[in-house]
């Protein structure tokens, strides 16, 4: 029988997965749920040591002769204090233990809560990994559970051995063990330089039978021609689409940009269940477009296999199943070379996804920052250089098709607003004959308007600067509410930026219509003329809000019981409050997320 508290479940289990078997156990309350968990399990070798201190010695020599990793367990406060000393020897001596101590619920710390000290990292420096679990109240709590545990076994042998700590904070205390068998719980596995061949066959041979297949590519500041060759290769043997923006540089064959197709404010709970895929495999930092919102929403439906070279965890997807301890290039070439001779992709999949995305319709836009951009990024020439403030001039963008071969940045590492110009401005310099364009909001203009100023920057500037009067995003994402929300969150101003721009050396443009905006557009494309230019254009937050849900419209997919979800989602969050409905909802097992 097994006990009712899910972070010592998912750790028994995950123990069993990677055929963890020895543990040495110390008398206490804390740790008595997994103490009488696994005594009663015979996949488990139990030792009974009375002291801590002598309980991780004793782990410590069996470690080292069975060579395999040993947990320790112990109760709360003062008990794990004697731990100290044989896991500092364990990890100058890189012996592989598992250090689980009990604790009280984290919110009592300092309320003189009996036998409880700090013991969040207390091993510090001398511990591979340290995690803390959460205390499971609900399905998100049970995930972030499930990977830190995860997190830690996967640093028992991560480039080195030695140990790792896991404290297990508990809210009550528990003595009911009503479990016959223990749930499922995904473990994640990772493959690298050092696994088997039989272990990456494997994997070869599953990816080989999969008939839907997403690529995912995440954002990269660089991507070699050779891997470039190798995901195309790798599209033509394999079932696979690849999804990509422009901040993924990627050019290969067989993509497809889910930027509207797959928005969450555009797709429909049907239409994405249609075209769910089997195994998605991801590369590269921050993915922006909805694709990655609507993953998480159906996370658990799916493997998710990252492609990373620190081999680190990113459940990007609350999903993850396998970490490639690997480059993207290595991942690719590996698996082309390694598949049977005449296999090639079906397309089926591909097809799917291609029509669908080909399917938006895109309408004679009115006068807009829609407009604006459109008419800029569509007429940038091969070989230069974009930058892309945040949020909405990332979206947009992306609504239309570049030419080839222009190289795409954007600050979505941290999604701040205060650097983007900067940024951009070095970016330029580095290479002063390569035409180099920004897209770029007031705020986060205004913001970093001081870099406008220095003297390195050339004739090969140039800077739409898209003036609407504040933060549209917050009319976009409906964090506007009244008129209030104007004075602090989309913080509407009245600047300009033309005074500082010509004290600057910038030829200024502006526009304020479609006419304006026309007959200043072609001086702004045109590459012969001397020094920067900024162009700065005039629109409303609001309407352009409503403009790219109208654009939406057109074309998104319906069905009676998606859109039933969708107006009624809404009037609820708006009724009674997103946290109530979410609370409710969760009650019920309905994802209002």
């Amino acid at each position: 029988m097994y006990t009712e508290i899910k972070p010592y479940q998912i750790i028994i289990q995950l123990l069993k997965e990677r055929g963890i078997r020895h543990c040495v156990l110390s008398a206490g309350s804390r740790n008595v749920p997994f103490v009488h968990s696994i005594e009663e399990d015979p996949f488990f070798k139990c030792y009974s040591i009375t002291d801590e201190r002598s309980a991780g010695y004793f782990a410590l020599g069996l470690s080292q002769r069975i060579h395999e990793p040993v947990v320790i367990s112990c109760t709360s406060s003062t008990a794990t204090c004697n731990y100290w000393p044989p896991v500092a020897e364990a990890y100058y001596q890189h012996v592989p233990l598992i250090v689980l101590t009990g604790d009280r619920d984290y919110e009592m710390l300092g309320q003189w809560e009996d036998q409880m000290i700090d013991q969040v990292g207390m091993f510090d420096r001398h511990v591979r990994k340290s995690v803390n679990l959460p205390i499971v109240r609900d399905d998100d709590d049970y995930i972030y559970c499930r990977r830190l545990v995860n997190e830690a076994l996967l640093e028992l042998n991560h480039n080195g051995t030695g140990p790792v700590h896991i404290n297990v904070p508990m809210k009550y205390y528990s003595t009911t063990f009503p479990l016959h068998s223990l749930p499922e719980v995904q473990a994640i596995h990772r493959v690298d330089w050092n696994s088997s061949q039989d272990e990456w066959q494997e994997k070869v041979n599953q990816l080989a039978a999969a008939k839907r297949i997403l690529v995912v590519c995440g954002q990269e500041s660089y991507v070699s021609d050779e891997q470039q060759r190798q995901m195309t290769e790798f599209f033509h043997k394999f079932n696979s689409a690849i999804a990509v923006d422009y901040m993924s540089n990627i050019e290969c064959e067989g993509t497809f940009n889910p930027s509207v197709c797959m928005d969450t404010r555009y797709v429909s709970d049907k239409k994405f269940e249609e075209l769910l895929p089997d195994i998605v495999i991801s590369f590269g930092g921050m993915v922006f477009s909805g694709l990655k919102a609507m993953l998480l929403r159906y996370h658990g439906k799916y493997e998710h296999w990252l492609v990373q070279e620190d081999g680190e965890v990113c459940d990007l997807f609350k999903s993850l199943t396998t970490i490639f301890a690997c480059t993207p290039e290595y991942f690719f070439k590996y698996f082309n070379e390694h598949v049977e001779n005449g296999i090639a992709n079906d397309m089926k999949y591909h097809n799917e996804l291609v029509d669908y995305a080909d399917s938006v319709k895109y309408p004679d836009f009115g006068w807009s920052n829609i407009y604006a951009i459109k008419n800029v990024v569509t007429r940038i020439p091969s070989e230069s250089l974009l930058h892309l403030s945040i949020n909405n001039a990332i979206r947009i963008t992306n609504f239309f098709k570049l030419q080839p071969h222009v190289k795409v940045y954007a600050n979505i590492g941290t999604h701040g607003i205060d650097g983007c110009l900067p940024s951009f401005l070095g970016q330029a310099v580095a290479d002063s004959d390569t035409p180099s364009f920004l897209v770029i909001g007031d705020l986060s203009f205004f913001y970093g308007m001081n870099a406008l100023r220095s003297r390195h920057i050339g004739k090969n500037v140039r800077i739409l600067l898209l003036n609407n009067h504040g933060g549209e995003e917050f009319y976009y994402n409906g964090m506007w509410r009244n008129k209030a929300s104007d004075l602090h969150t989309t913080a509407r101003h009245n600047a300009k930026a033309e005074g500082w721009a010509k004290s600057c050396g910038f030829t200024y443009l502006t526009a304020s219509d479609k006419k304006s905006y026309d007959a200043a557009v072609d001086q702004f494309m045109d590459s012969s003329v001397e020094g920067p230019i900024l162009f700065e254009v005039f629109t409303e937050m609001s309407t352009d809000a409503q403009a790219i849900y109208d654009f939406y419209d057109l074309s998104r997919p319906r069905d009676f019981i998606s859109e039933v979800k969708r107006k009624g989602k809404e009037f609820v969050k708006n009724t009674i409050g997103k946290e109530t409905a979410l609370k409710i909802a969760g009650s019920l097992g309905v994802k209002l997320k």
